[in-house]
């Protein structure tokens, strides 16, 4: 069977992990909630810290959420934050998304946040995802789209920050403008019923601009992403500085606003 090829870009540094759990349903999967109700069993594929997980197992209760990630390490993390929650109809395990270790048609729901810009064959992971999925299921993903992300004002170190973490993103094995290829990957992996959307995240308060900036400052001197893109020959620790401290300075300007778009496709089986 076809096993990971990809580096995982960020890795799981505290300024990762600090915007992974800012995540909830409401704000990365709104698209998929009309899709579930009581009862369903639901598949998660790359659950990172879990915040997204236990949502999604309030939701359907009392079916059941399967959580899987690649990194031992971070299920860890996504058992503590069910425990606080008091979810109990959780279960975790470690899952390469190429091959998936379940039989066929085991889920009602399979669904993937921010998973196949980091895989390196993102049309077999969505095979994967269909061949677990319960006929009358549904597969659902949702990805951002680093070549389309905006911001105001302008600043040629952050012109310089995107087009380096997409290389060095790139360079790894994964694909960062993956938001607006969901749609044919799924036609690619053999979906027919594709229904296409899209969203965005968007932070423009002094606080939202604080936390964006800061997490985006520490990931770039202080992460693997930094470890890989100096490794790599993308880049030195010098620039990495600079664009550090653009992001700091972006954060203090009042007028500083971002948008984070992301495709989302619902995949009927």
């Amino acid at each position: 069977m076809p096993r990971e090829t990809a580096v995982y870009t960020h890795g799981h540094h505290e300024s990762v992990l600090r915007s992974h759990r800012w995540r909830t349903a409401a704000n990365s999967a709104a698209y998929l909630l009309p899709e579930l109700r009581s009862g369903l069993d639901v598949l998660d594929v790359g659950c990172g810290p879990g915040t997204i997980t236990a949502d999604l197992a309030a939701l359907v209760a009392p079916g059941t959420v399967t959580a899987v990630d690649a990194a031992a390490d971070v299920l860890e993390r996504a058992e503590e934050a069910a425990l606080a929650r008091g979810v109990d109809n959780v279960r975790f395990a470690v899952a390469d998304v190429h091959a998936l270790d379940f039989p066929d048609d085991s889920f009602d729901v399979v669904h993937a946040h921010q998973v196949l810009q980091h895989v390196g064959d993102p049309v077999q992971a969505l095979r994967e995802m269909r061949r677990v999925c319960r006929p009358g299921g549904t597969v659902a993903a949702r990805d951002s789209d680093y070549g389309a992300f905006t911001w105001y004002p302008s600043s040629p170190a952050l012109d310089g920050w995107q087009e380096l973490y997409r290389r060095v993103a790139r360079a790894n094995g994964g694909e960062p403008d993956a938001g607006r290829r969901l749609r044919a990957w799924a036609r690619n992996a053999g979906f027919t019923d594709v229904t296409s959307t899209a969203a965005a995240w968007c932070f423009a308060t002094p606080e939202e601009r604080a936390w964006w900036s800061g997490l985006w400052a520490e990931r770039t001197t202080a992460s693997v992403y930094a470890e890989l893109a100096v490794r790599g020959g993308h880049t030195d620790e010098k620039r990495l500085t600079e664009i550090a401290a653009a992001w700091h300075a972006w954060g203090e300007d009042p007028d500083a606003w971002f948008m984070v778009p992301h495709g989302e496709i619902l995949c009927r089986v």
